[in-house]
């Protein structure tokens, strides 16, 4: 079959980084078995096993070169993926043979490598996180005090800044990335533990010789780059699968911060105020050729929301692990491992692409803002006309029925509000500034101070974190 006779994912097509994909190749797959073998031989040979240094040279002359049409016979043949490679890397290297997987069962491989792919997949989700933050946190600075309308309800509220709404939207990817950096640190290796976690068959190996056991499991860890102090100490067969739940939910954690900021840019190019990047040559619709699509946070929220309803895929398969382990947990995780993490990589890097490139229409904030902007300020002019001698309970009757008035005004005639025109002629009013009580640089509270302590607080410790990741050309494919 050609390639356009066949399914193929649009996560590896149309959205990850190549970056992500390698790390879940089946090249970083059974190159890192190879990786395992010749680290559990290694072990072995200096534990006092009779393995020759020639072994273990051909053992590590071939740890990327695999044969996969042999593999893939012996897999038709015997049934089964491990033994298939089994045979596979004794034909490249007859010499070691007799000492390939040692003691060892399927889990040992797939397992470890597992780890070791989903270790490197959430580094990686961690350094787009944070250079989404880093963007998000220059565009808050630049627009720290750039007074636009808030909403709660959706409906119009309380002034706010451009940059610290960027804020909120940098904060829970601060958070998201925190979670990943905590599902980093409490990744346990797995190691060498046996069919069923009891590492009966290497004890047997080494004539009962438990301290030995216990070495093997710590050098096995060491040689394949793990901190052998973060090893499961006990394990059935497979690692514990609530971890693949959790990892999942820290990408959950990632996706939500994803989609709340896109799903903002949506909403606010509809009011005309941010735009994500348009390419001089784009189309926005095939129908209507006036049309500026924000089709790239589109994306954002529609692989988000792949992320997010995978998260209850490994909590069942961990759920329903039958005591030391069963079968029915693989073919699932085939899917349920790699998937969100290639989903939610192509989603960040659109959030890194969009956040460092959105367009400001400042006139129009203005004049949104302009138009609601004598409702906010009623509660100023309310303590105004008080402090002018005004009776509290007079001046708040007065506002309220023209407020009434020209809000009706503006939704039946479409006509510019005219409150503070309609208050000037009020005796309460009289002496009241009311251009300068509808001053929005007043309305603002402290939110250009919050951008500032936002960035020192928040995001320059992750740029230090992150200082050698900044940077990078997000990959945004189609």
């Amino acid at each position: 079959m050609s390639q356009h006779e066949r399914y193929e994912s649009a996560l590896a097509t149309r959205n990850a980084s190549p970056q992500m994909q390698a790390i879940w190749s089946g090249q970083r797959k059974f190159s890192t078995w190879r990786r395992l073998w010749l680290a559990l031989a290694e072990a072995q040979k200096e534990l006092g096993l009779d393995i020759s240094d020639a072994q273990i040279a051909q053992l590590r002359d071939h740890l990327d070169d695999i044969d996969y049409v042999v593999a893939e016979g012996y897999e038709r043949q015997l049934r089964h993926d491990v033994m298939a490679h089994v045979h596979t890397l004794g034909d490249a290297a007859p010499l070691a043979r007799p000492i390939i997987h040692l003691g060892a069962t399927s889990q040992y491989l797939n397992c470890n490598t597992e780890l070791l792919q989903t270790r490197e997949a959430l580094g990686l989700v961690a350094v787009k996180l944070a250079n989404g933050i880093d963007q998000l946190g220059r565009f808050a600075v630049q627009y720290r005090e750039l007074a636009t309308l808030g909403f709660t309800h959706f409906q119009p509220a309380q002034p706010t800044t451009v940059g610290k709404r960027a804020t909120l939207w940098a904060q829970d990817l601060a958070i998201a990335l925190a979670e990943v950096e905590h599902r980093i640190e409490s990744l346990r290796f797995r190691g060498a533990k046996g069919t069923t976690g009891t590492q009966a068959s290497f004890l047997a190996l080494f004539d009962n010789d438990h301290g030995k056991v216990e070495r093997l499991d710590e050098l096995v860890a060491q040689k394949m780059g793990w901190d052998s102090n973060k090893r499961c100490v006990v394990t059935g067969q497979t690692y514990p699968r609530v971890v693949d739940g959790l990892v999942a939910a820290s990408l959950a954690a990632a996706a939500a911060g994803a989609q709340k900021f896109a799903t903002d840019m949506r909403l606010l190019a509809n009011r005309k105020e941010l735009e994500e990047p348009f390419e001089e040559s784009q189309i926005g619709s095939s129908a209507m050729a006036y049309k500026r699509n924000p089709m790239r946070c589109e994306r954002v929220c529609g692989l988000c929301r792949f992320v997010i309803g995978l998260t209850q895929v490994p909590f069942v398969t961990a759920a329903e692990q039958w005591l030391e382990r069963t079968l029915d947990d693989s073919s699932t995780r085939r899917l349920s491992l790699p998937e969100p993490f290639l989903a939610i990589d192509g989603a960040l890097d659109l959030v890194v692409n969009v956040s460092s490139q959105i367009v400001v229409y400042e006139k129009v904030i203005a004049a949104n803002l302009a138009r609601e902007l004598p409702f906010m300020a009623t509660e100023n002019l309310l303590m105004a006309a008080v402090r002018g001698g005004a009776d509290r309970q007079d001046a708040h009757e007065v506002i309220r029925r023209h407020s009434q008035e020209a809000a009706q005004r503006v939704k039946m005639d479409a006509a510019e509000n005219d409150l503070l025109d309609r208050l000037s002629g009020e005796a309460v009013f009289k002496g009241v500034d009311l251009n300068n009580a509808a001053d929005p640089a007043g309305m603002i509270g402290r939110a250009p101070q919050q951008v500032d302590a936002f960035i020192e607080q928040v995001v320059e410790p992750i740029r230090q974190r992150y200082k050698k990741h900044l940077g990078y050309e997000p990959n945004t494919c189609l």
